[in-house]
């Protein structure tokens, strides 16, 4: 099976933990004392040289059309490894005071990346032009305190795909409320022992996450210079009470994701649906080809009957670094990769899905999809990101969060505790953590 590019959260899980504990560890070093030092006022009246750290296949495309549209710029792009393998190479180049000028970051390692001091503050370098070029929700995520530290470049408006020939097989309705959701695994199940309506992975909190977001649920908050931590707010512990009456039912499967296994039950129909982000038709495409015209695309079911609330799951941001000798033609940069129309469109052609709104209203994107039965599946996901609660918030301890709810999330499958008990586990961990990095917590 060829394995798509996928938002990067997901693969640290799979990989292990020992490069997301190191890079903590790093961080630590210097979260308290303000990261690299300030670069220079960026004037030049030649060409400037500017490095680019990035994941995204076909990336290279985009910054040669940026190359020959902005001849005083040269943008040498990087491929240096994607999440942890990424940021344990930024801490330490934050360190040493020797960062690229430009880097992609997942929205939720942001604060991290913000609370060592390196970040370049773009709203200096006209950054606020291009705000209304993105929906609110994922400018939200790259500000802090009135700081724009980021410009974000792609995202994940969540979905429910669903195997359309399984549902009318078995006579099942497209679910609108979780409820009901629930009521289709029980059937589904029943009438097919081989078949689960989905799976729950584990150790890929990212998943859970969006839909503690989509219930309204927020893991932190900031007032001051005080954090807030309330991982197991009351919205975390219904959507975990949810999912553990299905995985104590054996009414879905509870397998690692984005393996060869969980790609082939995609493709055999022993998965009836995936919950997931807008990136997800990438996936289903490059892993699961047989499988082509029989899945559609529908909007989140709901907690009640007749609403209309999404979330998100994956997506990133460029940030500028301090060090960087040409701030202001880095900022330039960040701006112009994502609210670049065309340069928005060649992103969407490798999989991701661009933070662009204009792009997303582009017939590149909005054309009917062979894969899904013709279907415009744009349409879901583009009202779906115009649904996703614009006040959640980013920790800035996101990896150690996402290491500890994952742990304790396979001892709930393992059957050793509940989901529950693991969101009460995470919030002390996490407070307890927070604290010894030097962080100002209340409860």
């Amino acid at each position: 099976m060829q394995h798509f590019a996928f938002p990067h959260s997901m693969r640290r899980f799979a990989a292990g933990f020992s490069i997301v504990s190191l890079a903590l560890l790093i961080m630590a070093s210097f979260s308290a004392c303000g990261g690299s030092s300030t670069g220079t006022s960026g004037t030049s009246t030649g060409p400037v040289n500017l490095t680019y750290w990035s994941w995204i296949p076909g990336m290279d495309k985009q910054v040669a059309l940026f190359n020959q549209t902005h001849p005083q710029i040269h943008v040498t792009l990087s491929n240096v490894g994607s999440g942890p393998i990424e940021y344990i190479k930024l801490f330490t180049a934050i360190k040493a005071n020797n960062e690229p000028d430009v880097a992609q970051i997942e929205f939720q390692t942001l604060p991290q990346f913000e609370t060592t001091g390196s970040l370049v503050e773009l709203s200096q370098y006209g950054a606020n032009s291009v705000k209304d070029q993105f929906p609110s929700w994922m400018w939200n995520e790259v500000t802090l305190s009135n700081g724009v530290y980021a410009i974000p470049q792609d995202g994940g408006p969540m979905a429910l795909y669903y195997r359309d020939d399984i549902f009318k097989q078995y006579n099942l309705p497209v679910p609108t409320t979780w409820a009901q959701y629930a009521d289709d695994a029980a059937k589904l199940h029943a009438a097919n022992p081989k078949s689960y309506i989905t799976d729950f992975p584990p150790r890929n909190p990212g998943w859970f996450t969006g839909l503690v977001w989509q219930n309204g649920g927020n893991l932190f908050s900031i007032s001051g210079q005080s954090w807030k931590v309330s991982i197991n707010n009351p919205q975390a512990l219904q959507v975990a009470s949810y999912w553990q009456d299905l995985i104590s039912k054996k009414l879905i499967k509870t397998e690692p994701d984005f393996t060869n296994a969980w790609y082939n039950d995609l493709q055999t129909g022993a998965l009836a649906t995936w919950i997931s982000g807008a990136w997800g038709n990438g996936i289903l495409k490059q892993n699961a080809p047989q499988s082509a015209g029989k899945w559609r695309v529908a909007p989140l079911p709901q907690w009640q009957a007749g609403q209309t609330v999404s979330s998100n799951w994956g997506g990133s941001t460029t940030v500028a670094f301090k060090s960087s000798k040409y701030p202001q033609q880095a900022s330039t940069f960040a701006q112009w990769i994502s609210a670049n129309v065309q340069s928005a469109e060649l992103e969407f052609s490798t999989g991701a899905y661009p933070a662009s709104t204009a792009a997303l209203s582009s017939p590149t994107v909005n054309s009917p999809q062979p894969f899904f039965g013709n279907q415009v599946i744009n349409q879901v996901f583009s009202d779906s990101a115009k649904q996703v609660n614009v006040n959640f918030q980013w920790g800035p301890t996101m990896e150690q969060v996402y290491n500890d709810m994952g742990d304790n999330f396979a001892n709930a499958v393992n059957g050793t505790s509940t989901l529950s008990d693991g969101l009460n586990a995470v919030q002390q961990s996490t407070i307890t953590y927070m604290k010894k990095q030097g962080f100002s917590v209340t409860t």
